[in-house]
């Protein structure tokens, strides 16, 4: 298995320029060390945008968590752009996959949705990179994150930086920093 997250570091290090990076975040305490690794050498927007989160109330919870880890002192200033609450547009997507299990068709599929929107989010503003906070999760599986991520950057034609930031205590980290904060911790991804 390729090591990403060596491979981000290498693409960060050789920049010539701080770059900037449209950042998909699924929820604040996913965020949180991510942030730590990537505001060292980039400047980042965070995009928060999950239709699969199809409750609103849960819904509002993750983004009030978002919302204070933006707020926090990063080594560079953080922005948050809200995404379009579109849960009918998640089920629609992955409808006829709704009894997959997890790790399985479904997921592949929402992350398509959100890494797609991301990324034309990302050439439309101009940013260098567009990445996740997905893989900071041991429930998700870093290796089909970034091939989805490789397939969308050439499909919309923006570069993604891969990543697998679980890696150096990286969701231990996020756990440490979301108690910390004292943010809402979610018990799971999202779709019902």
């Amino acid at each position: 298995m390729e090591n990403f997250a060596k491979k981000m570091q290498q693409i960060l290090e050789g920049a010539k320029s701080t770059p900037s990076i449209l950042l998909h975040s699924c929820c604040g305490p996913c965020s949180t060390s991510v942030l730590d690794v990537l505001t060292r050498q980039a400047s980042v927007t965070v995009f928060f945008y999950n239709p699969n989160v199809t409750a609103r109330d849960e819904y509002d919870k993750r983004l009030s968590a978002q919302k204070i880890v933006t707020s926090q002192d990063f080594p560079t200033e953080v922005k948050l752009i809200e995404g379009e609450y579109e849960p009918e547009k998640f089920l629609s997507f992955v409808r006829g996959h709704e009894g997959a299990p997890e790790g399985g068709s479904r997921c592949e599929l929402c992350f398509y949705l959100r890494l797609k929107r991301t990324a034309e989010l990302a050439k439309e503003l101009g940013y260098d990179y567009f990445t996740t906070t997905l893989t900071v999760s041991p429930h998700k599986n870093a290796e089909l994150i970034n091939r989805i991520g490789e397939r969308i950057s050439a499909e919309v034609g923006v570069a993604f930086l891969p990543s697998d930031f679980k890696k150096n205590d990286g969701y231990l980290n996020s756990i440490r920093r979301s108690k910390d904060l004292g943010l809402y911790r979610q018990n799971y991804c999202g779709c019902d």
